[in-house]
């Protein structure tokens, strides 16, 4: 975790403190992740809460939600620009400028300005279904209005290259100004509340988002031990730590008292983020319906229909086609370097279990030397990966080569003959040999609905040690939640994993 840059932070005692404190409160256990003492304030009897953010959070807010409007103002404008320009062989005039309210209000009508403020993850990838509708909105109005204001023509291949010019140039944008965002403006100050067995995870998985969310304080509560902060304690906290952000963690209390520390924190002007406990078994793909008032939860089959799996298998074959014709000549400099790096075969195959429980042989860069299996007794207390997994770090049994194929995870490039052949696809659940899979029970063997892939969230969201009991869990909600855009950003995050050489 990155340490705390607020000034107001201070610590009541001289000399170094530990990193993590428990103690025993007036919230029954908690914890702070921060070397700070915090002071519980007294509040008024009749507080009046400023439901207003704090100086740093509006600062936060207003920077990032100007720099996306500044962003897509330009791109939606060059879009014209450049697309009146091509048909007319000069430059569009001054009159593109007003174009500039209309992408703004399309993009804000649309909701994509206070989206930064609920989620915790900006991704611009997440956001491309509806930067696809607005774009479409986009087109549809300059072409209604584009020939008056021009006096140009254009024909409908030229608004379809409009469409195109206009997506490209927004997400574009959209991505230049979160990462100018994201060394701009100031972390925000993440408080996190939840069952004290799993507070230590969540914070965890919190500074895992990386540079944007800063873990200040964490309040682990035990059942038995004493209640969730009240809301004066809360208010205390918050003020104490310039909170930005409440993230509400599976809580084993009433659901009264989470709705009234929900409550809380909204009105002390705070982000509020929660972890619901039901969304482990259904996950995010639900539909919300209001019934008088009530609101239901309708929750989807489990598993993929047979137009589904059929769509899924013709993108793999399309993808992977085109993926190996064009890693070809560093699929054959990679098979060069492993024969000549150390003795033994270039490739490395290994029984894994596929879709249904059916084996299969996964082929992969050989990254080991030729009698790995034999060392790997030697070296099980060494194990980080937990039971029913073997991870070393610095492992003696890998070569030279087969570090750097590690590093990048190109060791897994041969995997694309598997999906070509159908035995695994391009993305999907984690591949596991025999042994592993045999630890995997219960409702959890339903991951295997779907054929294992190359990548997945298992190596995207979460690194290559992560426990096994918890990549088995998120192979689960990938099945119960799949869709062919899932796959497309789980693709298109890979590259980046691989750049940044996060294999091992």
């Amino acid at each position: 975790m990155s340490a705390p840059t607020h000034s107001d932070e201070h610590s009541d005692l001289d000399g170094p403190r530990p990193l993590v404190r428990r103690r025993a409160g007036r919230f029954g256990s908690f914890v702070i992740r921060r070397p700070v003492s915090p002071r519980l304030v007294d509040a008024p009897e009749n507080p009046v809460y400023d439901v207003a953010p704090t100086g740093d959070l509006r600062a936060r807010e207003n920077l990032v939600r100007r720099m996306l409007a500044v962003g897509d103002a330009i791109a939606g404008v060059a879009a014209v620009v450049v697309v009146f320009g091509w048909a007319t062989e000069k430059l569009g005039g001054p009159q593109a400028l007003l174009f500039v309210p209309l992408i703004v209000a399309i993009h804000k009508i649309a909701g994509l300005y206070d989206r930064d403020d609920l989620v915790l993850r900006r991704s611009t990838l997440d956001e491309m279904p509806a930067l696809l509708q607005v774009s479409s909105v986009y087109t549809l109005i300059v072409a209604a209005v584009g020939e008056p204001l021009f006096g140009t023509r254009l024909g409908p291949q030229q608004y379809v290259v409009l469409w195109v010019v206009a997506t490209l140039l927004i997400t574009g944008s959209r991505i230049g100004t979160r990462w100018i965002a994201r060394l701009k403006a100031p972390d925000e100050r993440c408080l996190v509340v939840g069952d004290a067995d799993r507070i230590e995870h969540v914070c965890e998985k919190l500074d895992h988002v990386g540079r944007g969310a800063n873990v200040v304080a964490a309040i682990g509560v035990r059942r038995g031990e004493g209640a969730i902060p009240g809301v004066d304690d809360l208010r205390a906290l918050i003020k104490h730590h310039d909170i930005h952000r409440v993230v509400i963690a599976p809580l084993s209390h009433d659901t009264a008292d989470i709705v009234d520390l929900v409550r809380t924190a909204k009105a002390a002007g705070v982000r509020v983020s929660i972890l619901p406990r039901v969304l482990e078994a259904v996950g995010s793909s639900v539909e919300f319906e209001q019934l008088d008032g009530m609101t239901m939860l309708g929750v989807r089959r489990f598993g993929l229909s047979r137009s589904s799996l059929l769509v899924k298998r013709c993108f793999d074959l399309v993808i992977g086609t085109i993926s190996f014709v064009a890693v070809l000549p560093l699929f054959l400099v990679l098979c060069l370097a492993v024969r000549l790096d150390s003795h033994g075969p270039v490739f490395f195959r290994q029984v894994r279990i596929g879709r249904d429980g059916r084996p299969f042989r996964i082929w992969k860069f050989r990254s080991m030397v030729t009698d790995a299996e034999a060392m790997k007794k030697e070296l099980e207390a060494l194990n980080e990966a937990g039971p029913g997994m073997f991870k070393v770090a610095d492992d003696p049994r890998v070569t030279r080569v087969g570090r750097f194929l590690r590093k990048t995870s190109l060791d897994e490039l041969p995997q694309i003959l598997n999906v070509l052949s159908g035995e695994m696809s391009l993305v999907g659940p984690r591949p596991l040999i025999i042994d592993e899979d045999a630890l995997v029970q219960g409702l959890y063997r339903a991951r295997l609905h779907l054929t294992p892939g190359m990548t997945g969230p298992w190596q995207i969201l979460g690194s290559t040690r992560v426990p096994m009991d918890e990549m088995v869990g998120i192979d689960y909600l990938y099945v119960a939640n799949w869709s062919l855009w899932e796959d497309v950003k789980l693709l298109l995050r890979t590259v980046p994993h691989m750049v940044a050489r996060r294999g091992m």
